[in-house]
């Protein structure tokens, strides 16, 4: 179970201090991994870290540009520390101006990478419109840092009905490379008539018998040969799956021109999950667990994020005030915590103004009777218990800003 996030102010700092108060807590062989996840905005970062971490720290909503600036996260199991770099989406410095977004939504990605061991970029293969390639502020940021090893996620794969839109999505994000090898698409037909003619037609291996290859292609291999091949008769003749051939691909990616790539050939596994869910992000975690190097942890095992509690707070309380805001509304409330103190039973006592600019701003976040407002201070509530395991006794205000 990870451990819950300090209430108190004063136990903070000690979370976030690096030396010395760690030592005692070292394991003999400790290993550690530093990762990077980037991506389009609202390609599911911050819910794919929250399921690594197995607590919601991060906030997350259907609004792009929720996360506003760089976080870390902390997953500690046995002997490994994984150290989790959940980055604002990258977006060029024309669009961050013209939404007045702050400079960090343009740099945190960037420094996030300079200290990554490992970097996971996300996908959201739900939508139609960017899911064909990588956008070019991820391949800017690939480009400049080719040495360090990178993985794609496709995000979100249970919102596509027709499974072999995700090979097809594979050889375009991969420019046809998976770990210095090239991926090669055999239709259906092809593949059947091959085996036929060595032995009699039979079901098709188990992922475990076959030669071994990249994780990313058993899995495609499973959805064409499971869910697609029993289920939809129809699209059988143009149902393909991927091989990888030892020879032509990239051994090593140095700093390319971007200007005519749709994907990037230097990634070195494949992972399809849906975050929100939880579905096969463990098998993510056991992977990420794996690639772990000896070096000495960063933080104490029962740290779970870097974030202090009233950041946390501020977060959690703006991912709703998104979500039940229309348009540009939620991105003009300003917060301001009044109260955080504990109360005599150990509850968390939390009073926040939100103060916006206008009063038919004000009126909209009220609410018909209060209705709004009540809903966003319940439902934010709930979530800061489940993040500090104790009671938490909220009350939101809004106020015209003077």
């Amino acid at each position: 179970h990870p451990p819950p996030v300090a209430t108190s102010k004063a136990s903070f700092p000690w979370q976030r201090s690096r030396t010395g108060w760690c030592g005692k807590n070292q394991p003999q062989n400790p290993k550690v991994l530093r990762i990077a996840v980037i991506g389009a905005p609202n390609a599911g970062k911050s819910t794919l870290s929250n399921q690594l971490l197995g607590r919601k720290v991060f906030p997350v909503s259907q609004k792009v540009h929720t996360t506003r600036c760089k976080a870390w996260g902390v997953v500690t199991y046995e002997d490994t520390q994984l150290i989790i770099l959940d980055t604002p989406g990258l977006t060029s410095p024309f669009k961050a101006k013209r939404h007045k977004l702050e400079e960090a939504m343009l740099t945190d990605p960037w420094d996030s990478m300079k200290h990554a061991d490992l970097v996971l970029v996300l996908v959201d293969v739900s939508d139609h419109w960017t899911r064909n390639c990588l956008s070019k502020e991820v391949l800017k940021c690939l480009s400049q840092f080719p040495q360090i090893p990178s993985v794609l996620v496709l995000n979100k794969v249970d919102l596509v009905k027709k499974k072999f839109i995700l090979l097809d999505l594979v050889t375009e994000l991969t420019e046809g490379f998976v770990n210095g090898k090239k991926l090669e698409v055999r239709s259906a037909f092809e593949r059947n008539s091959r085996s036929s003619a060595k032995s009699p037609p039979t079901q098709a291996s188990p992922p475990e018998n076959r030669a071994p290859e990249s994780r990313c292609l058993q899995k495609a291999d499973q959805a064409q040969e499971g869910s697609i091949w029993d289920n939809s008769r129809d699209t059988r003749d143009s149902e393909s799956s991927l091989v990888t051939e030892a020879a032509g691909g990239p051994k090593r990616c140095g700093p390319r021109d971007i200007k005519n790539m749709r994907g990037w050939p230097c990634f070195q596994e494949i992972f399809m999950l849906a975050a929100l869910h939880g579905e096969e992000v463990d098998t993510l975690k056991r992977y990420l667990l794996m690639q772990a190097k000896p070096g000495p942890w960063e933080f104490h095992s029962g740290v779970l994020t870097g974030q202090s509690p009233q950041e946390i707070c501020d977060n959690i309380i703006r991912e709703k005030i998104l979500e039940y805001l229309p348009l540009e509304v939620p991105y003009g409330v300003v917060q301001v915590t009044e109260m955080w103190e504990e109360g005599p039973s150990g509850e968390l006592l939390i009073v926040q103004n939100l103060l916006v600019p206008r009063k038919s701003h004000m009126m909209m976040l009220i609410g018909r009777g209060g209705k709004v407002i009540s809903r966003i201070a319940q439902e934010a509530g709930q979530d800061l218990m489940n993040a500090f395991l104790c009671d938490v006794r909220l009350k939101l205000k809004v106020e015209v800003k003077s």
